[in-house]
């Protein structure tokens, strides 16, 4: 009777021991190679800005964004500085008097111009911010400003009286429609915007870039939170950064979404200094 037991017990373990092992996510290096958290984090150490391409509604993201930001505070303490998209230039204000204990939560919560799931996925990050004392930097241009050159071009920016282009990248903006990232949002956009659409995002990314650079400083380093194809390909951002300052140590990070993620996807390489690969079967946060 124990043998016939064992016997079965070897059977059902062995059945169980055919099904793959599931993982939340895997890192890989720019070239598609098997990486670990350990390396990232060695990597980021080293950087002067760590540009982090999140896929906005995916929570493997936020978690490791959270987690990174906490292992280099470890080890940079008060010289590293937060900075994100989701975060308008003129909303920098209210963000500091929250960050300083000025203004309660919900007047913060209620003023700022938030995302729709800023409580679960980013607000983690800005109470890690205040707890600690640390800058957080509102990089992105306001949406309004975004929308007039996707109605009428860069041209509309110089109309803008003073006052507001204080909250965009300088201009006239540099600007190479031939970049992969911009080519590729006409087609995926199939027409739908025309010129302008890439544009838009352009200013987006010459305002965040314009955004950290302003607050770099030696010895100190930056973590950014935006969304991948703002830095996919070391373009968007690190274009814009490059053209500040060519010998700024730049770590990118991308995020992708595969049916399975024991390897890399060709189309997934290069697309980054390293690559997080998460299934897309994995719980979206809306």
């Amino acid at each position: 009777m124990k043998k016939t037991i064992a016997l079965a017990s070897i059977l059902i373990f062995s059945g169980f021991t055919n099904y793959p092992v599931k993982q939340a996510y895997k890192i890989f290096n720019g070239k598609g190679k098997a990486s670990s958290y350990k390396s990232l984090l060695k990597e980021a150490g080293k950087a002067d800005v760590v540009l982090f391409g999140e896929l906005h509604n995916n929570p493997i993201c936020h978690w490791l964004q959270l987690e990174l930001t906490k292992d280099l505070y470890e080890e940079k303490k008060n010289d590293l500085k937060l900075g994100a998209e989701m975060f308008e230039r003129d909303d920098q204000l209210l963000l500091d008097e929250y960050l300083n204990g000025l203004v309660p939560l919900k007047n913060f919560e209620r003023e700022a111009k938030l995302w729709n799931n800023y409580k679960t996925d980013y607000a983690p990050l800005v109470n890690f911010a205040k707890e600690h004392q640390l800058p957080f930097i509102a990089t992105n241009i306001p949406r309004r400003y975004a929308n007039l050159v996707y109605r009428k071009g860069f041209e509309s920016l110089e109309d803008l009286p003073e006052e507001s282009r204080k909250y965009i990248a300088p201009l006239p903006i540099a600007y190479d429609p031939e970049l992969k990232g911009y080519k590729s949002m006409l087609e995926m956009a199939g027409g739908h915007g025309g010129e302008n659409l890439p544009k838009a995002q352009a200013i987006k990314d010459a305002t965040m870039a314009w955004s950290i650079h302003a607050n770099c400083e030696r010895g100190k380093s930056i973590i950014h939170y935006h969304g991948t194809y703002h830095s996919n390909n070391f373009e968007g951002i690190v274009w814009y950064l490059k053209k500040l300052e060519p010998k700024l140590k730049i770590l990118t990070i991308a995020s992708v979404e595969q049916d399975l993620i024991e390897d890399l996807n060709e189309k997934n390489k290069n697309l980054a200094d390293f690559v997080l690969a998460v299934p897309k079967s994995m719980t979206k946060t809306y």
